[in-house]
């Protein structure tokens, strides 16, 4: 059986760590859906690829996004280990995960807890709003270019309250999410701050 690089044979690591588990792929940058597309394409290769659909503000007001919730990375389960050549060499596929000479297995009771909690966010609009303390930048208006942090989000209005210093006196100012800039957020924090919230 080939080795890869110095490590022990695929066949190897395969019965003795794999256990019919996901290994983990690494893509190219933001390329993690062409990957896993060109992956479902070989037989034998189950793929998962957590994702999210989010509502982003932009300057251009609300837009929904798709992302992932691992940048990068995808799962694959493959049939036989002869298959591991194919993956690694998929257009789109940067590398499959190794710590040292062991294969990066991901247990299959993981994936299918992900993919349980990924039904479950479906329903839940995922949005990228700043929270308290958050500093904004003002878009538009008298302030625009201001920063100010927020001392209150008003999430059914879509609206948050900051603190202005004006003429040298803290003023509270109620604004549109879509008139204020911040830092977004990645898919995967934006889970956590929900499921911790």
């Amino acid at each position: 059986m080939e080795k890869e690089g110095n490590s022990r044979p695929i066949a190897e690591l395969w019965v003795n760590e794999g256990r019919g588990d996901w290994v983990c792929i690494r893509s190219h940058l933001k390329r993690e859906h062409m990957a896993a597309a060109n992956l479902r394409q070989i037989p034998g290769v189950e793929v998962f690829n957590p994702q999210l659909r989010l509502l982003r503000l932009t300057r251009k007001g609300r837009v929904w996004s798709t992302e992932s919730l691992f940048p990068n990375y995808i799962f694959a389960r493959l049939s036989t280990p002869s298959i591991l050549e194919k993956v690694k060499y998929t257009t789109s596929v940067k590398s499959v995960l190794r710590f040292g000479d062991s294969l990066a297995w991901v247990p299959d009771a993981v994936i299918q807890g992900l993919e349980r909690d990924l039904r479950e966010m479906k329903a839940k609009v995922l949005t990228d709003a700043p929270a308290e303390g958050d500093e904004v930048e003002v878009a538009g208006g008298a302030f625009a270019g201001e920063k100010a942090p927020v001392t209150r989000v008003l999430p059914a209005k879509q609206r948050v309250e900051i603190l202005l210093e004006v003429m040298g006196r803290s003023i509270a100012a109620e604004l549109s999410l879509d008139l204020v800039l911040f830092k977004k957020k990645n898919a995967a924090s934006l889970v956590l701050a929900m499921s911790n919230g």
